[in-house]
């Protein structure tokens, strides 16, 4: 993108990150830069913290297992333990792999603080066996939840969640919907076959590649 640059920093900071950004994006006009987690899920439930340092539930439970009253959702939220609630900038690929589709969609926020009604404590059941507290809107609508947040529990056990279906009004889409997408088994055999062929024979590859595209170009009439 223009005026902007991005460094990745996930695998060299790793366990020492400030945050858990895995880039780092500037924007050279304004001079700011901010981190950026990059995510791929399913469509389904998407961790947005993993909230290393298990505050989140264990500050919940402070309140008990039903939390109604407006000012005390207010006071959760400015709350140091719910920080990265909001200043954790995620970027997730939500894949769908039956229907061979993906959306690269960001959750707001903002929009889900405000809309935040209650907050519910749901003990495990079923597949499910920790508890966690459900955040939900006036009509019971689901937001997101934090689950359990013990030390003991590891990195998928604890931390904010949503749902990519079912908490999908709390996401606007970069990509503007759904992009359909197909394996391109073509592609995957010339990788393949590079591995294991020599610099020359890439050579000869890329020459061909190159002559393709200007005929793509001249076929579809984008020439400058």
């Amino acid at each position: 993108m223009y005026d902007f640059r991005s460094v990745h920093v996930g695998k060299d900071l790793y366990r020492a990150k400030s945050k858990e950004e895995d880039i780092t994006i500037t924007n050279e006009i304004a001079n700011q830069t901010f981190p950026v987690s990059l995510k791929a899920y399913g469509d389904g439930p998407l961790q947005l913290s993993t909230d290393k340092s298990f505050r989140m539930f264990q500050r919940l439970q402070q309140e008990g297992s039903r939390i109604d009253d407006p000012d005390i959702i207010r006071t959760l939220f400015n709350d140091p333990a719910f920080s990265e609630f909001i200043d954790t900038n995620v970027m997730p690929l939500i894949y769908d792999e039956k229907a061979k589709r993906c959306n690269i969609m960001v959750f707001d926020y903002s929009k889900a603080i405000d809309r935040v009604s209650s907050i519910v404590l749901e003990e495990g059941s079923g597949r499910r066996k920790h508890p966690v507290y459900r955040f939900l809107d006036s009509s019971g609508g689901y937001i997101c939840e934090v689950r359990y947040g013990d030390a003991a529990a590891n990195a998928l056990q604890r931390g904010l969640w949503t749902h990519a279906k079912n908490g999908s009004e709390y996401f606007d889409s970069v990509t503007n919907g759904w992009i359909d997408y197909a394996h391109n088994l073509v592609l995957v055999k010339l990788f393949s076959h590079a591995l294991i062929s020599t610099s020359e024979g890439h050579k000869a590859a890329l020459e061909n590649i190159k002559l393709d595209i200007k005929r793509l170009i001249h076929t579809e009439g984008l020439e400058q």
